[in-house]
């Protein structure tokens, strides 16, 4: 049965206002990183709106747009310098306004736009935009750091500025800043900007993940830095190579717990994802294999070694955990197109097109199959084919790297028709 969430518009939706505009008498500047657009293009925008913008914060600043992909953190895991000087002068009784992207967007009565700031994506979409790993987005679920807001069949749909938060909070957390530091600021945060209140649990979690110690030939690992640790219980633990979870308690350091014979299935995928994003290939290979003896019918661990064979350039071997994947689960929409990918790598196009054609039989609207099936077929000049896919790949994602692509086809593909230069069919 298919599950989806649906998603609503505000019945108040803003128009854009012609006799007066939005922003007259306003004096604008912005911080953070947009989801929706560059500063330049958002500079622009305002200004064709009525405002006047700076690139810094003055006391006859009047409205200050944080943007909302991740949170308006500096390097050191403080709040921005912008948004700590105009929340001194509100201190002191100025009167400008703090005004989240997405509220700005509605101002000026840009709704499509608005949308933009919490578009669902795919995994693979994500990891186009966010440059990060397709493996490190679903650990990120599965440890309950992100939720998908909805799911076709296994394919979780996750919220961009939802994930944007995660990746930058884990991008401090890598280059040093503390987890009391990270704390101390996002409460900061919360008393200038509404909506950071989710960011402290994620936190927690996610500072408890950067912890997780693994085991292997040589000792004991801290996965994030690469440190070694002093083992001196060895027999503490299991022999086999399982990563460890961190103690529960508040303040603790990594500790080393036992696994039940119930949960190794989960310690091996979560070994193999981090060995993965380690780049050790043909270990995370051997991880999925051991995750599989116990649970030799889990579509989703085929799924992983597939993908692990893959990078191991193992393209034959990648191709047939994939079938083996959609063997078990006919409705793996992932494992279709990945399928479709590989099948189109060893050249075999026919079994490639199959593959997306499946799954999109399934779910019509699933952008990834799209782009991959109207990449195979501009690969085999048959663009005319490909236009529709592009365009029903934009009806899902107006900002990402794909969608760069697939404006760039079709731009061709239109000017080849003004040319009148038949497109191949």
């Amino acid at each position: 049965m298919l599950h989806t969430a649906v998603e609503t518009t505000p019945a108040n939706t803003a128009s854009p206002l012609e006799s007066s505009p939005a922003l007259q008498g306003e004096r604008l500047s912005f911080t953070g990183t947009l989801a929706s657009m560059t500063h330049r293009q958002a500079m622009d925008l305002a200004e064709q709106h009525g405002g006047v913008t700076t690139h810094s914060v003055s006391k006859q600043t009047s409205m200050l747009v944080v943007g909302e992909e991740g949170w308006p953190l500096e390097p050191d895991g403080n709040p921005s310098v912008k948004l700590r000087e105009v929340t001194e002068w509100r201190q002191q009784g100025l009167d400008i306004k703090v005004v989240p992207e997405s509220e700005w967007l509605h101002l000026l009565g840009l709704e499509e736009r608005r949308r933009d700031v919490h578009r669902l994506l795919t995994p693979a979409m994500l990891s186009q935009s966010l440059n990060v790993s397709v493996g490190l987005i679903r650990h990120w679920e599965r440890i309950g750091l992100i939720k998908p807001v909805k799911k076709v069949f296994r394919l979780p749909y996750f919220d961009f500025q939802e994930v944007a938060c995660v990746r930058r909070l884990s991008e401090l957390l890598q280059a040093g800043v503390s987890q009391h530091e990270l704390e101390a600021n996002l409460t900061r945060l919360q008393s200038m900007l509404p909506g950071t209140e989710r960011s402290l649990a994620q936190l927690t979690l996610l500072a408890r993940d950067h912890h997780v110690l693994i085991r292997d030939e040589a000792g004991i690992l801290e996965p994030i830095s690469g440190q070694r640790l002093f083992d001196f219980d060895p027999d503490s633990v299991a022999a086999s190579l399982l990563p460890l979870p961190l103690g529960e308690g508040r303040g603790e350091g990594p500790k080393l717990l036992e696994r039940s014979s119930s949960a190794q299935h989960t310690d091996w995928l979560e070994r193999g994802s981090h060995l993965l994003e380690e780049a050790r290939i043909t270990d995370a290979v051997e991880a999925y294999r051991c995750a599989l003896l116990s649970e030799p019918t889990n579509p989703e661990t085929h799924f992983h070694l597939a993908e692990a064979l893959y990078r191991s350039g193992n393209l034959a071997g990648a191709f047939e955990r994939f079938h083996v994947a959609v063997e078990l689960d006919q409705q793996y929409l992932e494992a279709w197109t990945q399928l479709g990918c590989v099948a189109a790598e060893l050249g075999q196009t026919q079994s490639a097109l199959d593959a997306f054609d499946i799954a999109l039989q399934s779910h019509a609207d699933y952008p990834d199959a799209h782009f991959h099936k109207a990449e195979l077929l501009q690969r085999l000049n048959r663009s005319a084919e490909a236009v529709p896919h592009w365009q029903a790949y934009l009806a899902q994602d107006q900002r990402g790297p794909w969608a760069d692509v697939a404006r760039q086809r079709l731009e061709v593909a239109e000017s080849l028709r003004d040319l009148k230069i038949p497109v191949t069919e």
